[in-house]
């Protein structure tokens, strides 16, 4: 069935990219479709410039970056990159609760980028804590009970603080993608649940309200960022001990 766009609610769920039974061969076909418009639209550049913007705030230190919800590491790979051109001295770790996604993340990383992959919940309280935690695209495959535990829980997992970087909820944004992904022949569960992820993603008042649910109302900063994007920061001052 073909989504439907209502600019007043977030639509129902799950998106065919969803199902655990899906073919890696097809997982993989469409994060490199994803991959693509993702470049076409800026979408890495949240958390590029909140990396830099925490590396300004820790002076000398290396940084432990963890991407909760990885995928197949893109936008990892990305920030080694940045990483290596600004002189950024981080530790990167992909974390996805999908084999498939870490296996299809190893295979099309450089192992010299040396990023630690774990299938895994990215928020588990073991281990050691990582400065930083970002998420991309990952907030509008839950439904709203399950958002304020995610903020609270990279609240207390991140040192120095947390990244949501997603997608907002607009009716050009949901047509725009529909005709971009034909035009551009993206694979069938692109053109599928790419306007789907737009018709279940945020306005601001949505963050607003799970940020308040999350007891973290005065913490975290909401905005938008060109093109369709919502980020929620959140970065300390200092980083916890």
């Amino acid at each position: 069935m073909s989504p439907r766009f209502d600019a007043a609610r977030r639509a129902p769920g799950p998106e065919l990219m969803d199902d655990p039974a899906v073919e890696p061969a097809t997982l993989a076909a469409c994060y490199a479709d994803l991959a693509g418009v993702t470049t076409l639209t800026l979408g890495r550049r949240p958390v590029l410039d909140f990396v830099a913007r925490a590396a300004r705030r820790a002076p000398g230190r290396r940084l432990v970056v963890r991407d909760l919800g990885c995928g197949d590491g893109d936008g990892l790979r990305a920030l080694a990159a940045f990483g290596r051109r600004r002189g950024l001295d981080l530790a990167l770790e992909g974390v996805d609760r999908s084999p498939t996604a870490i296996a299809a993340a190893r295979a099309a990383s450089d192992p010299a980028d040396a990023i630690a992959w774990r299938v895994g919940d990215a928020l588990a309280e073991d281990g050691a804590r990582p400065d930083l935690i970002v998420t991309s695209l990952v907030a509008h495959h839950l439904d709203d009970e399950a958002i304020p535990a995610l903020l609270s829980g990279m609240e207390r997992r991140a040192r120095l603080g947390f990244l949501v970087n997603d997608l907002r909820r607009s009716r050009l944004a949901f047509h725009g993608f529909r005709a971009l992904a034909t035009i551009l022949r993206r694979h069938p569960f692109v053109r599928h649940d790419g306007p789907l992820s737009i018709a279940r993603s945020f306005v601001e008042a949505d963050w607003r309200r799970y940020a308040v649910a999350a007891g973290l109302a005065d913490a975290v900063a909401i905005r938008r960022r060109f093109p369709f994007r919502l980020v929620v920061e959140r970065l300390r001052a200092e980083p916890l001990p």
